[in-house]
């Protein structure tokens, strides 16, 4: 493993190009220790005096022929193939996130054959044991910036308030002496919206009507990876999602109960925790490519809180609400290649089984504090937030490069298609973008590595018909989205 390590340090964290075709792979190099240890001593060596690094000498020291570069060449081009073969038959990321964290956000997401930074906890665990030196600490802050409009015939172009989200990630990562085995700790915020308008209300709701929802989601995550053989290592992650869910606005109830359609206000919130696990794997194809698999398994919450049921006419009453949401499971494949101890270019797809997560919000309201509202609609009344949102495959392309001043530059590129059917399109979840660009920019200062990264996420405009919600609220309708991320990380190798 301390080889495996030497040569991760020249090639992985000198640069990378990625091409994500999945949800989390990773990468693992390994070399002769004695060689490693000359090939990295050569690099510092060029990075702290500014000279050129002869990237050709040292590989043949190591044996690694030029045919071996071409033959290493050969096994990632015909991956990336096969990898843009399954793309071809996607849908789209909703609202989880293009990568966490600013390093790999800058590349585009791209994290699965990579081992230079914390979210490998999240993106692939098969990853720890292959980070560089014995264990990683990063701190992440990042912002989401929307620019949403929404537009039906009682409401000319609306824009939503231009609130910034925020959502950050801490993760520590530790390697055992024996340098075959590593455990991580991370807590990460992977999916996030919020968006709020001031709209007309529908009839017989009219007026000024505010339309809010906040949606969130946390993963914490004790890990642990082993390196089975000096090519093959495997990860897994056992730990906790905390979810959070607000929603606001005129709403007619759509479970098929005797009130099926009734006008209501509904003011909602719930908070909840479940079950987080996922299993992952990195095996080195050749001396340059590295092939890695990663499946996350389904959350499930059942989240607690309050609801204010106001239907006009017979009053406003407050509920306790159980509330059952899912969150999607995930599984991703990935290839990352080293062109050159600085340059690397890989490729990850990841495929979200949406249709069994957002199905629908499944809520169950209870001990209303308005007697009349229980003679009406019993003790326990059900109620069902319609989604039926198709599963998605995303594609994920980064290119990462480190110059010999030791500062690295990053970009990337992300397609995922649009899982939200415009039938159950609405203004309190617009997650329609497809396509993300992003670029970032690292440097080190003292002990630290400081991190900056910036997202632009954006799609064609979505056109509503007939609503599936009953009501009539959202019939003709259109729907614009896009959003900036702004990242920022610090990190130091032990």
């Amino acid at each position: 493993m301390a080889t495996a390590c030497l040569q991760f340090c020249v090639g992985g964290a000198d640069a990378f190009f990625l091409i994500r075709l999945s949800s989390q792979i990773g990468q693992r190099l390994s070399h002769k220790a004695d060689d490693g240890v000359q090939f990295q001593h050569d690099l510092v060596d060029s990075l702290s005096t500014g000279h050129e690094f002869d990237s050709v000498s040292p590989l043949h020291r190591k044996g690694v022929s030029m045919d071996m570069a071409r033959n290493s060449l050969s096994a990632f081009t015909v991956s990336v193939a096969i990898f843009f073969t399954l793309a071809n038959s996607v849908l789209a990321d909703g609202v989880i996130r293009d990568g966490v964290g600013a390093i790999s956000g800058g590349r585009g997401g791209t994290n699965l054959g990579f081992a230079d930074n914390g979210a490998i906890i999240l993106d692939n665990p098969g990853a720890l044991v292959n980070i560089c030196g014995n264990g990683w600490a990063e701190l992440g802050a990042d912002a989401l910036f929307t620019d949403l409009t929404y537009t039906d015939p009682d409401n000319p172009r609306v824009d939503a308030s231009d609130n910034p989200f925020p959502m950050g990630q801490l993760s520590l990562i530790r390697k055992m002496p024996s340098g075959n085995v590593a455990f991580g700790l991370g807590a990460f915020s992977v999916a996030g919206f919020s968006p709020k308008y001031t709209l007309n209300g529908p009839f017989p709701l009219l007026g000024p009507q505010t339309y809010k929802s906040v949606g969130a989601m946390m993963r914490v995550l004790p890990s642990v990876s082993l390196a089975l053989t000096s090519r093959w290592s495997v990860g897994a992650t056992l730990g906790v999602a905390i979810s959070h869910t607000e929603l606001e606005g005129p709403y007619f109830t759509q479970l098929a109960t005797p009130f099926q359609g009734t006008p209501t206000f509904l003011d909602l919130q719930g908070t909840g925790a479940g079950l987080s696990w996922s299993v992952g794997t990195q095996y080195k194809l050749t001396e340059m490519t590295t092939f890695g698999m990663l499946f996350q398994g389904e959350t499930q919450i059942d989240a607690d809180g309050s609801a204010r049921l106001t239907i006009p006419g017979l009053g406003t009453s407050r509920f306790d609400m159980d509330l059952e949401t899912q969150w999607p499971s995930t599984l991703g494949i990935g290839i990352a290649h080293r062109l050159c101890p600085c340059t690397v270019v890989a490729a990850d797809v990841l495929w979200t089984r949406w249709s069994g997560a957002k199905y629908g919000y499944n809520m169950f309201l209870s001990n209303a504090s308005n007697p009349a509202f229980t003679a009406l609609l019993g003790p326990r009344f059900p109620e069902r937030f319609p989604m039926e949102w198709d599963d998605s495959v995303a594609v994920r392309l980064g290119f990462q490069r480190r110059f010999c001043s030791g500062s690295v530059f990053r970009t990337g590129y992300v397609y995922h298609p649009n899982p939200i059917p415009n039938a159950t399109l609405t203004p309190w979840i617009q997650a329609i973008v497809e396509h993300t660009v992003s670029v970032g920019y690292g440097w080190k200062k003292g002990k630290y590595l400081i991190d900056v990264g910036y997202q632009y996420m954006f799609g064609p405009d979505e056109y509503v018909g007939p609503s599936g919600f009953i009501g009539g609220d959202f019939d003709n309708s259109r729907t614009t989205a896009g959003a900036h991320w702004l990242l920022t990380s610090v990190s130091r190798r032990f």
